[in-house]
């Protein structure tokens, strides 16, 4: 099994953890992000996250399936 680590910068800091999953294309849309994160099937640093609001910073690892996203923010 490869991950596929993802760098991602946010222009704006907190994002919520939904949205990084739709605009990273992780999910099809905000509804299909939010099933998943209440389903259990997303991790933030490296404790499953079942808050679809979480706010995400600077710093935070994202896992879901095989993808990685590595989060941070905009100089």
């Amino acid at each position: 099994m490869t991950n596929n680590t993802t760098s991602v910068v946010l222009e704006r800091t907190p994002t919520e953890l939904y949205k990084i999953l739709k605009f990273e294309g992780l999910a099809s849309s905000g509804g299909e992000a939010k099933q998943v994160i209440a389903n259990g099937l997303v991790t933030v640093n490296g404790k499953v996250e079942l808050q679809k609001r979480k706010k995400i910073v600077a710093g935070d690892i994202i896992k879901f399936a095989d993808n990685i996203l590595e989060i941070s923010e905009k100089n």
